[in-house]
């Protein structure tokens, strides 16, 4: 029997008469080419199993070892020797989750050492594609291929973005034995999978802080990575690792000409929800209320009026007289404020004469923004979501969130941007929340998180003010 990759698929032909008195699992017959096919992500199973028939010729890969430094030039913390070994010890397979900012990208490193397997890396977004391309090219001393954002280059170690992965897994994916999946609580998503699932590297390891998803589809990065192998959550460093930090939740009063229109607007929208029975407890609430907007008669106007609840809750006049209140109270300091709006950001950064990071802001002028942020010559951005995740942000002390989702990912994240290692700061966020509105509730949901929780040695206190 012989075993080939085929356009993302596993291929199985010769004699195959033993199949005929053994069932292989996930094996099924191909009456167009006359040979049995299995997804390539099974390829370990569907191997071990064809092995115990009798005599297997397999050709999925024909690959050289990697060539890696004996050491890296970097030593490795406790808990990312351990994370590796955790990952070794589990057939080179397996989830680790670890908090950003403490060097989840040198525990990938490490493992693509110790492999020595031509490798993947797998990322969400270009900026991440070239700053691991730089990171890899640094540790390995050899040219990276880079696949995506115009480049198509492919090198034993090369880093890819998910859009690009998904599309080029087929012709690709027999060309590395190992695959590293950034920021991996991206996978589940019915395109993405696309990208473990057409693979057939038999050594796979994701990457996140937060692997929990809303709609629960955690469950297809177990089945196509590998269980959570390692996991240590914020609270875990008390020692030194990452700064002391302190969360605050400051609740801001509305006007009395915002509280009106804000609860007529969002009456109509809750009317409208509760009279066409849609649940948002469902993951495909969204859709759903979406689904009724465009078939309504009046469909238009609640949408309008759910929009226009959600934008005077987040921009109330009285955030951003505690935001520049803040401002004041931290100046000197390095500060990251963040909005679930573009709107909003570049409204605070017309007011307050601040430079704003949206995904329009040019690489050119991001990298600009950023390296000023990094020296010191700036000590304020205003960002959306493009710096929640992944992106090397320079060190700051201060984050202030002015309105953002529920999601328990994305305060994870704004966290960890403040959080970089540092034994002598105090690391300081702030949620600016509309009282009396739904924002009380979003805050409260994106914050059930263990990082909130008071523990033992740890730092970290909360509370509300008005």
């Amino acid at each position: 029997m012989k075993l080939n990759f085929d356009a993302g698929s596993l291929l199985l032909s010769g004699d195959t008469s033993a199949l005929l008195h053994q069932h292989v699992e996930h094996l099924v017959f191909d009456s167009r080419v006359d040979a049995w096919r299995a997804p390539a992500w099974t390829y370990p199973a569907v191997k071990a199993q064809l092995a115990s028939l009798g005599e297997l010729d397999d050709q999925v890969f024909d690959l050289e070892p990697l060539t890696v430094p004996a050491q890296l030039d970097v030593t490795l913390r406790d808990y990312q020797q351990q994370a590796v070994e955790r990952w070794q010890a589990n057939q080179h397979r397996g989830l680790v989750i670890l908090p950003t900012g403490v060097g989840k990208s040198i525990v990938a490193v490490e493992a693509i050492r110790r492999c020595r397997q031509p490798a993947l890396i797998v990322l969400p977004t270009i900026d991440l594609m070239v700053q691991w391309a730089s990171q890899l090219e640094q540790h390995f001393q050899q040219p990276i291929g880079v696949y995506g954002g115009g480049s198509k280059e492919l090198q034993p170690i090369t880093v890819i973005t998910y859009d690009s992965a998904v599309l080029m897994m087929e012709y690709i994916g027999d060309k590395f034995g190992l695959i590293v999946f950034d920021e991996c609580h991206h996978l589940p998503g019915a395109i993405y999978r696309q990208a473990a699932e057409l693979s057939p590297a038999p050594y796979r390891l994701g990457l996140t802080a937060t692997p929990e998803r809303t709609d629960n589809g955690e469950h297809h990065l177990y089945r196509l990575i590998g269980e959570e192998i390692y996991r240590r959550d914020i609270h875990d460093f008390d020692d030194g690792v990452l700064a002391q930090y302190q969360t605050l939740v400051i609740d801001v009063p509305m006007t009395t000409e915002e509280s009106a229109a804000y609860q007529q607007n969002r009456q109509r929208y809750l009317d409208f929800v509760r009279s066409h029975r849609i649940s948002f407890a469902s993951p495909y609430g969204w859709a759903n209320f979406l689904r009724c907007c465009t078939q309504a008669p009046d469909g238009r106007e609640v949408l309008q009026a759910y929009r226009t609840q959600k934008e005077i809750a987040a921009a109330s006049a009285a955030k951003f007289d505690k935001l520049w209140e803040l401002i004041n109270q931290h100046r000197g300091e390095r500060i990251i404020i963040f909005t679930a709006l573009n709107k909003l950001a570049y409204e605070i950064g017309e007011r307050f004469l601040l430079p704003v990071i949206t995904h329009h802001t040019k690489a050119a002028e991001r990298k600009s923004f950023l390296e000023h942020f990094r020296q010191g010559e700036l000590t304020v951005l205003v960002t959306s979501k493009v710096l929640n995740e992944g992106i090397d942000v320079p060190e700051a002390s201060v984050g202030i969130i002015v309105s953002g989702s529920g999601s328990v990912r994305e305060h994870v994240q704004r966290l960890g941007r403040i959080l970089r290692p540092s034994a002598d700061k105090q690391a300081r966020l702030y949620e600016l929340v509309s009282a009396g509105t739904s924002e009380m509730n979003i805050s409260e949901r994106r914050r059930q998180h263990q990082a909130y929780e008071a523990a033992p040695n740890q730092p970290t206190e909360q509370g509300r003010q008005c």
